[in-house]
């Protein structure tokens, strides 16, 4: 049984709200002769609970058989300065030897952006333990700053961190992408478009079992239209509410058509909230609720009828495509989805499982809305099963984790 050590900064245990990549993926390697131990912050994110004690500087945990190590790393909210503090006291705490001590020798690790960091203490501890090192890109820092108006090209941190990021690049043995044309941006920094593995998110199907068509409502009760997972700038939720008070508008005094309800957490939910109420959407328009750990995400989407994403109008970044978590759950959950998004890859229109609009339009938007409420049930369920068949085709995480073991196996092989 080999070993690999993935250096993820955010990673998560089901016992937490949010994505779980990793653990997801660690614990289909055993299949394949691989066994992982996920290396990540104390501090979750983005609700700045700490999960160590007083004193503790770190601590290793067993949960369903993969191991997590949690590196003390200081409290933040938000996307300020303290995040970036945290940023560089993970990359700090993890290549000190006193904190690896414990954990079994490496035989190939993973060092996983969002941000490059993480990546680079995974190179240097690859070349510490003389072992390969592969780079995992889930974000194209600096490129997604620059699209979304956080930096500047040109600028000093701009440059500094497109030095670092075709550092990290040149050295690895193999650049794991979750997006499907990433490669697009990649091989012209000098990577050979061989080395580039596209690696996506997706579901763990075994976990989240098929719940069958929505069930009938009362005639007048409204449909539940959910969205779960971060409440962010680039989630683009106002773009949501703003759609939402249009189809308020147009229902007059009629009863309530659809209900949103929204669940998550995020640097962006006080001011939703207060934008809510100036539109006037109250609790049966729109439902603001507190985040849920990943293992009651299966039993919360069997309360929808319907789920909502939207994705900001950045061609430069989204022309390398989405592989978002959350995109990957609603299909997995056999309900249609409504898609605000101008991505190079749309996996909702794929598989025919629901809508898609353009991004940044809440008059489309609404429109999507009104006209995923008025289809026969019928319809609804027939796009919800070609969702669930597309998840189970390609995006279950045992198949993903095959493909990982591959990667690995390959890279071993050439060393």
């Amino acid at each position: 049984m080999k070993h690999v050590w993935i250096l993820n900064h955010y990673a998560k245990h089901p016992d937490a709200a949010g994505g779980a990549r990793h653990y997801q993926l660690a614990r289909h390697l055993h299949a394949h002769g691989w066994h992982a131990t996920l290396i990540a912050s104390s501090v979750d994110h983005p609700s700045g609970e700490q999960r160590l004690e007083q004193g503790e500087g770190w601590r290793q945990e067993v949960c369903d058989d993969v191991r997590f190590l949690w590196l003390r790393t200081s409290s933040y909210r938000g996307n300020g300065g303290g995040r970036m503090k945290n940023m560089l006291e993970y990359a700090w705490q993890a290549i000190r030897p006193s904190r690896l001590a414990g954990l079994e020798r490496p035989d190939l690790i993973i060092g996983s952006s969002v941000h490059p960091f993480a990546a680079l203490a995974g190179w240097w501890l690859a070349r510490r333990h003389r072992v390969p090192f592969v780079f995992e890109v889930r974000d194209l820092w600096p490129q997604t700053l620059i699209d979304m108006g956080r930096l500047r090209e040109g600028a000093v941190v701009t440059r500094a961190l497109r030095v670092l990021e075709t550092f990290l690049y040149r050295r690895a043995r193999r650049v794991l992408t979750l997006l499907p044309r990433a490669v697009d941006y990649i091989a012209p920094l000098g990577v050979p478009e061989a080395r580039v593995e596209w690696l996506s998110n997706g579901v763990d199907l075994a976990e989240f079992p098929d719940p069958g068509p929505a069930p009938s409502r009362p005639r007048g009760m409204p449909l539940t239209l959910m969205y779960f997972g971060s409440h962010g700038e680039a989630n683009g939720l106002s773009d949501l509410l703003e759609a939402m008070a249009i189809v308020r508008r147009d229902a007059g005094d009629g009863p309530v058509p659809v209900q949103l309800r929204l669940i998550g957490d995020g640097p962006a939910k006080d001011s939703l909230e207060r934008q809510a109420g100036t539109l006037g959407l109250d609790g049966r328009w729109v439902r603001f609720e507190p985040p849920v750990p990943k293992r009651e995400i299966p039993a919360l989407a069997r309360e929808a009828d319907a789920f909502v994403i939207t994705v900001r109008d950045l061609p430069e970044l989204y022309r390398f495509g989405i592989s978002m978590n959350k995109l990957f759950d609603y299909m997995a959950a056999s309900r249609p989805v409504i898609i605000a998004s101008a991505a190079v890859n749309d996996p909702v229109a794929e598989a025919g499982a629901g809508i898609t609009v353009a991004p940044e339009d809440p008059l489309l938007l609404a429109e999507g809305i009104k006209r995923l409420v008025a289809l026969p049930p019928e319809e609804r369920a027939r796009m919800g099963r070609s969702g669930r068949a597309h998840m189970e085709a390609v995006y279950d995480y045992r198949i993903l984790a095959g493909r990982l073991a591959g990667i690995m196996n390959d890279v071993m092989e050439e060393k």
